[in-house]
């Protein structure tokens, strides 16, 4: 597939992940709550440091950085705490998405109660990740700059290897390792082998800041004052974020019930069927 044709491919699939969050703005909560969580999170790991050491924090750190396993263990536990947020958050809104394809009615509340019903796999899946997470940190920091381009490789395989492990966490009953393989044979059976994405909505993002943010921004801090722009214009940056996340996982939702032979809403087949290219 050309570049162009994969540039127009990508386009149509966000432009119908989007349609879906126009429609149903309430799945945008998932991220923002999501996001509040991550940022008080890190606000309570770091802040409790403080709170315990006060002003001798300097000189802990300085000694556990002596002892390079307390700062891994510390580094693990603010991965799994992070992963296990944002997986939390991503398979309930998987489950809303799901709910709209099929035409039934859901809720924000609905998708927190049956992503809490996976809980367990939820913790499972989030340790696997921190402790691939920290294995490719340690090879990135250990090896330098061919560590880098190593972790680049591994990092690239493990996301397509991973594709669709939100939606099986969330509907079925394996273990992490299985969930990976699982993901793998989805994409392998539906599309083959060797492949390439075909679909990003990072355009949507850049054009919704440079055509809708900084725009108002600056009309709004030029008309009004500089500070209403200055606020303006953050709100929407952050609404255009929010968004364009929460059009991601409604996306992945859609893929995978595509992959599954199951309704997909206001998705096209065909569009579905060129997420991934052949290289």
């Amino acid at each position: 597939m050309k570049l162009f044709d994969r540039l127009a491919n990508g386009w149509k699939l966000g432009k119908m992940s989007l349609s879906t969050i126009r429609e149903n703005p309430s799945l945008m909560l998932f991220p923002v709550i999501s996001g509040i969580s991550l940022i008080t999170l890190a606000i309570s790991f770091f802040g409790g440091g403080y709170f315990l050491f006060g002003a001798n924090l300097d000189a802990v750190l300085d000694g556990a950085g002596n002892n390079d396993w307390v700062l891994y263990l510390i580094g693990f536990g603010f991965y799994f705490i992070n992963y296990f947020v944002i997986v939390f958050f991503n398979v309930g809104l998987v489950h809303c998405a799901r709910m709209i394809f099929e035409d039934k009615e859901t809720s924000f509340d609905e998708g927190l109660r049956y992503a809490a019903t996976r809980i367990g796999t939820i913790a499972s899946w989030a340790l696997l990740a921190a402790t691939v997470g920290m294995i490719l940190k340690s090879i990135q920091e250990r090896a330098g700059a061919l560590g880098g381009i190593i972790t680049s490789i591994i990092g690239m395989v493990w996301s397509i290897a991973t594709f669709f492990v939100v939606p099986i966490l969330a509907y079925e009953d394996v273990s992490p390792f299985e969930a990976v393989k699982r993901s793998s044979q989805i994409i392998k059976d539906k599309w083959g082998e060797s492949l390439g994405a075909n679909f990003s909505l990072g355009i949507f993002n850049l054009l919704g800041i440079l055509l809708i943010a900084l725009p108002s921004g600056f009309i709004l801090g030029y008309v009004v004052h500089p500070i209403a722009g200055v606020i303006v214009g953050f709100a929407l940056f952050l609404a255009i974020i929010v968004a364009t996340a929460a059009a991601e996982t409604v996306f992945l939702a859609a893929v995978y019930q595509h992959a599954n032979n199951q309704p997909v809403g206001n998705f096209k087949q065909d569009v579905l069927d060129d997420v991934f290219y052949r290289k």
